[in-house]
This record gives structure tokens, C-alpha cells and sequence, in this order.
């Protein structure tokens, strides 16, 4: 049974690489078309269309001196060069480049005749003269028959390009078929096998675990050994249930007993200092002459001592919940202090932050300063997660929610690396956290601000597809009603 699993494992193992072989071949013979040999090839092309055009123009120039056409020329010079330009940045090798350089030495002493030709005739300037000197004529043959010399060394190199690819390919795809004809054996010799050797001792240990079995009411073996099973699993998995939940309540004692001396040590180390920055910041904010922008960034500096003067008392929140301090206040203000209060810092990330709003929310009871840290918590771990770069949207929402009926919603959504489902339902526990250095205690605190406000905050993520929180509140406006919110 190992030999067989082992071989149709390496079979199958072989079969996908021949097929992410094909897929990468294709891939390359689509991205040769972009190669810079073909891009080199279209230059030389253009350069003997731009040689045939100035030989064309130059001969009716030396012929009827229209000035007309010695406009043209010197148009038609420009393109030519700066086609060779190109064609020298896309040839690979150096010999390619050597004429590259060759064609470009003779296009230069052509220039000088041709420049000495149109000269003479501008300053002749009656009737029709003799048409193209030898010398322009035997210069403009060369250079044509270095062009397509190089056009010729370009053709080489593609046409044993496709035809390596082709061969590549032919090989690939044999494999892949006899691949596909082996895993087909070992399939049909892995199912005899299990058939004889692993569904027959089954079917002989479910009639064993059960006495009173006869044998022919033995339809499903798996089936039968399940019901034999799950009864001690279930009382397996009870206990195990019951134990893990008791680990977690005393984890959580001892993480509560533990942030309560951290949050009392911080209050009496950190409080001090900060409410003696507070008290110079206002008397400097009064003695101060400061011009509109200084004093912007004057009021955002004490905005944010204030700020952390508010996240020290987070801590205290967490072990001791304040008392809200209700009041009428529309969501859409506390959106905008919130976006306000961090403006530089999200230039700073430089996230890109996009409002979405109909028309402004309606008032609700809360306590703007709570709802204020929550949304801050919110586009600060937003714009961490996406790093530098990045665009948050805020979506402002009206509608109806089982069981709070009419509700305000606030949706914010990054468009960061997403989390993983497995933690979806960890993300609100106190002290967990995904970032070094972080406390754990950011979204807990939000989520129990919003349940002391009688909503509910929603997290919807997936691993690459960005993570989205949703605020939902309750709200008691009397207006016709709108729709309903999942």
C-alpha cells in the first residue's frame, strides 16, 4: 500500500509539473512577443521603410528643389535616428551591436553628402538637375544592406527561439499524457487494494465490536464503527470542552488581576508627567504669537498629549469602565473629529481615506469622546496593517438591525493584508494581538465601548481581501424608515 501511495503520489507529483511546465512555456511564448529582439526587428524594419523614403524624397528634391520636400527629409532624418536609437537600447548581443554602430557610422557620412547636395541645389535653385550622385546612391545601397543584414541576424535568432519552444513543448506534452496513462494504473491497482486489504478487515471489526451483528445487516462498515464510537467521543469531547473552558476563565482571572496593578502603575508614573506638559502647552498656547500654521500644528500636538493622556485611561477603563457621558451627538461629527485629530498622521502612512455619506447620521445618545477613541483605534490599526500606502473607506449608513430596530452604521475598511478566519473570533479577546509590540487591548476596549452603547462592532476579513469593522448603533430619531442591514 505505501509503494502504491508513494507512486501515485510521484505520478501525480509529475503530471502537475509537466502542466505548470506547459503553463510556463505558454506564459514565455507569450512574453517573447515583448521580447526586445522582436522589439529590435520592427526598428530595422522601420529603418528600411525611413531608407526608401529619404532616398525618395531626396531624388525629388534634387530634382525640382520643392522646399517642400526638404522638410520632409530632415523629418524623415529625425525618425531614422531616433528609430536607431531604439534599435541599439533592444539588440542583445554584441554583434549586433557592432552594426548597430556600422550602420550608424554610415548614416552619418551619408547625412554629411546628402546635406552638401541639398545645399548645392537650394543655392542652384532653377530647373531639374540630374537625380540621385552616385556617391548618395552607393551609400544609401550600404547602409540598406547592413540594415537588413541586422534584420536578417534578428529573424535568426526568433525563428530558433519558436523553434526551441516548439520541441520544448512536443516533449512536455508526452509526458504529461503518459503521466496521466500511469496515474490511471496506479489508480485502478490502489482501488483492488483497498478493496482487499483494507475494506474486508473493516467489515470484520465492525461485526467484532458489535456481537449481536449478523453480517449481512452490515451495509456501511465506516458507518457502523462510527456509532460504536461516538458515544465515548462525545463524552470525550465534553470533558474536553468543559476543561478548556475553565482554563480560559482562569486565564482570563489572571490577566484581569494582572492589568489591573499594570493599570494602576501607569496612572500614578504616567499621569503626572502628561498633565504637566498639558498645563506649559496652554501656557505657551497663550503667550505665544503663532501664524495660522503653527498654530494648527500647535493644537494638534496638544490634541494628541491629550490623546495619550486618553489611552493611559484606557487602561484604567479596562479594569474599572467609566461612566458614559451621555448626549445627543450625531455619528458623522464624531467621524469627522476622528478623521480630524489624525489627519497628519495618516498623511504620515500615506493612506488614502475616502467618505462615503449620503447625508449626515442622525443624532443618537452616546458619549462623543468614547465613540471618538473607537474610530480612532479603528484607522490607526488600519493604517498599521497596510503600512505605507493604502486607501481606508469609511461608509456612513442608515437602516434596521435585529434587535436594536433603527440603527446607525459606520463601516471602516482597509485594504490591507486581511487576517486569517482562524483568529476571527480571537481579535476581540483582551491582550490578543498580531502586531509586535502591541497591547491586545485596542479592539476589546472598542468592542465593550459599542456594547455599553448598546450596538455591536462586526468584524469581516479574508487574507488578502482587505478587513472591514462595522459599528452598528442604536437609534431612536422618529423619521419614515429606510431598509434592512445584515
Amino acid at each position: 500500500m505505501v509503494v502504491l501511495t508513494v507512486s501515485l503520489g510521484t505520478a501525480l507529483l509529475f503530471v502537475a509539473g509537466c502542466g505548470l511546465w506547459l503553463g510556463y512555456q505558454s506564459r514565455a511564448a507569450v512574453s517573447f512577443s515583448t521580447d526586445k529582439s522582436l522589439k529590435a526587428l520592427q526598428g530595422v524594419r522601420e529603418l528600411v521603410m525611413s531608407l526608401s523614403s529619404q532616398k525618395e524624397i531626396l531624388t525629388w528634391y534634387l530634382l525640382w528643389g520643392t522646399p517642400e520636400n526638404l522638410d520632409r527629409l530632415k523629418q524623415e532624418s529625425r525618425t531614422f535616428e531616433e528609430t536607431l536609437k531604439k534599435v541599439r537600447e533592444t539588440v542583445s548581443t554584441p554583434s549586433q551591436r557592432e552594426q548597430v554602430n556600422e550602420i550608424e557610422s554610415l548614416y552619418i557620412r551619408y547625412s554629411y553628402s546628402r546635406d552638401q547636395a541639398a545645399a548645392l541645389r537650394k543655392s542652384d535653385g532653377i530647373g531639374p538637375l540630374s537625380p540621385l550622385p552616385p556617391v548618395l546612391e552607393h551609400q544609401l545601397k550600404d547602409m540598406a544592406s547592413r540594415v537588413q543584414g541586422l534584420a536578417g541576424s534578428l529573424e535568426a535568432r526568433v525563428l530558433e527561439w519558436n523553434a526551441g519552444l516548439e520541441s520544448r513543448l512536443r516533449l512536455t506534452r508526452q509526458l504529461f499524457y503518459g503521466g496521466i496513462l500511469l496515474c490511471a494504473v496506479l489508480l485502478g491497482c490502489m482501488g483492488y487494494f483497498v478493496f482487499r486489504k483494507i475494506l474486508g478487515p473493516v467489515r470484520h471489526l465492525a461485526l467484532t465490536a458489535s456481537p449481536g451483528l449478523r453480517e449481512t445487516d452490515v451495509r456501511d462498515e465506516i458507518k457502523e464503527l462510527g456509532r460504536r464510537l461516538y458515544s465515548l467521543m462525545r463524552d470525550v469531547d465534553e470533558t474536553q470542552t468543559e476543561l478548556q473552558q475553565s482554563r480560559e476563565q482562569l486565564f482570563q482571572s489572571e490577566k484581569l488581576a494582572m492589568v489591573g496593578k499594570l493599570a494602576a502603575g501607569v496612572a500614578h508614573t504616567i499621569r503626572n508627567p502628561l498633565t504637566s506638559v498639558k498645563m506649559r502647552l496652554f501656557s505657551l498656547g497663550r503667550t505665544l504669537s503663532l501664524n495660522p500654521v503653527q498654530r494648527e500644528d500647535f493644537e494638534v500636538i496638544s490634541e494628541e498629549i491629550r490623546h495619550i493622556d486618553t489611552i493611559v485611561q484606557n487602561f484604567l477603563e479596562f479594569s474599572r469602565p467609566p461612566k458614559l457621558k451621555i448626549q445627543k451627538i450625531s455619528p458623522s461629527d464624531v467621524v469627522d473629529m476622528a478623521i480630524q485629530l489624525l489627519r497628519h498622521r495618516i498623511e504620515s502612512y500615506g493612506v488614502e481615506v475616502e467618505l462615503y455619506r449620503q447625508r449626515r447620521l442622525p443624532s443618537i445618545e452616546g458619549d462623543p469622546e468614547q465613540l471618538k477613541e473607537v474610530l480612532v483605534n479603528l484607522i490607526i490599526n488600519a493604517c498599521e496593517a497596510m503600512g505605507d500606502g493604502g486607501r481606508i473607506v469609511i461608509r456612513e449608513e442608515e437602516g434596521f438591525a435585529e434587535p436594536l430596530g433603527r440603527v446607525v452604521v459606520i463601516r471602516v475598511g482597509d485594504n490591507g493584508p486581511g487576517m486569517p478566519e482562524s483568529i476571527h473570533e480571537r481579535v476581540f479577546q483582551p491582550f490578543f494581538t498580531t502586531k509586535e509590540g502591541g497591547t491586545g487591548l485596542g479592539l476589546s476596549i472598542a468592542a465593550r465601548i459599542i456594547e455599553d452603547h448598546r450596538g455591536f462592532l462586526k468584524l469581516k476579513s479574508r487574507e488578502g481581501k482587505g478587513t472591514t469593522l462595522t459599528i452598528t448603533l442604536p437609534c431612536k430619531e422618529g423619521e419614515a424608515w429606510l431598509r434592512s442591514l445584515s
